[in-house]
């Protein structure tokens, strides 16, 4: 599935004019829009390929519902509520998409051999790459876009139903009031209030972790250690620089862990690399945070795509670490399958 805003829309000819608009210019005027739609997207579904998906779907419906736009409200509002209108339908009898530690099983034994859960249908990291291609104008409003699409955040709204989560976003993430949600949503002023009051009783009772971006020095200082640490595949090292409280998940294993000992057992009892320089740490982003595509050694003596890492450091140490496995999620952060 492509990313990019799509030249003409499927099914119309390149000179077609639903309103006053050329294919073109239509697919002009939304191109501004493309990433924020894509995070409302991944922020409903839990799923880049399906907001992938849901955005070109967003686009398709756009191009064919144009003559019934009325410039009653915003281009901006009007194409808004056409992508919540196209999850929810696409939500409908699926699954919600959590994080191991959403399922609410206890923390697992890492003397246990992980194993995987692929029915599952997992939440996945958006690249920052697909949201944020170039630096911000306003640092302050980049500090809240990128809030959310925190990971933590949008675990949380997976305990949501699939309209709770949209009245919750169109509400506290896009500002709308609630008329306007009303509208978009085929609701009353009542109904969304109510649905918006038991959303957040229910994200206030998801204890989720609240990370910033690791801009300071001692914390940078953290995760290039933790970093060397890998490499050099020194588990004693990886523990000394875990919190007391830390927590491991790696989807699609549903099992998550808790505490440096536990974690330093899950490495050294598990982990396939044999010694220093079997694994390689390659920095990317996702969720607006720090990460990392591990590259281990295979039989060949290559480094081969292995899993992503997103670290979340405090001042008491790495707090948490979620883990994805998959070597197609490489591609997606525009990674190679190999390093030379």
């Amino acid at each position: 599935m492509t990313t990019t805003t799509p030249a003409h829309p499927s099914g119309a000819a390149p000179n077609a004019a639903p309103g006053d608009l050329t294919a073109d210019e239509f697919a002009e005027r939304l191109a501004p829009m493309r990433r924020e739609i894509l995070a409302h997207c991944y922020r409903m579904t839990g799923s880049v390929h399906d907001a992938e998906d849901m955005l070109q779907e967003t686009y398709l419906r756009a191009w064919r519902a144009m003559r019934g736009f009325e410039n009653r409200s915003s281009l901006r509002t009007w194409v808004f509520r056409i992508a919540t209108n196209t999850c929810l339908t696409h939500l409908e009898g699926r699954r919600r998409r959590p994080l191991p530690t959403g399922l609410g099983a206890p923390a697992a034994d890492p003397r246990d051999q992980p194993r995987e859960d692929l029915g599952t249908p997992w939440l996945e990291p958006l690249p920052d790459a697909l949201v944020w291609a170039q630096p911000p104008v306003d640092p302050a409003e980049t500090t809240v876009h990128r809030d959310s699409v925190r990971l933590a955040f949008v675990a949380a709204l997976q305990h949501l139903t699939a309209q709770q989560r949209a009245v919750l976003l169109l509400r506290d993430v896009l500002a709308w009031s609630a008329a306007e949600v009303a509208d978009a949503l085929d609701l009353s002023v009542a109904a969304v209030n109510s649905t918006l009051q038991r959303a957040r009783a229910h994200m206030a009772n998801v204890h989720h972790l609240t990370p910033m971006e690791p801009t300071d020095p001692r914390h940078r200082a953290l995760v290039e250690r933790y970093v060397a640490a890998f490499e050099a595949y020194d588990v004693a090292a990886i523990v000394d620089l875990l919190a007391a409280d830390v927590v491991w998940e790696m989807p699609p294993f549903p099992g998550w862990y808790t505490g440096p000992q536990a974690v330093g057992e899950l490495i050294g009892t598990w982990c396939p690399a044999q010694g220093p320089g079997d694994m390689r740490m390659v920095p990317t982003a996702a969720n607006g945070l720090p990460a990392f595509a591990m590259y281990m050694r295979d039989a060949q003596g290559r480094h081969a795509a292995f899993q992503v890492q997103q670290v979340t450091v405090t001042d008491d140490g790495v707090r948490h670490v979620t883990v994805w496995f998959g070597a197609e999620l490489f591609a997606r952060f525009g990674l190679p399958a190999h390093l030379d």
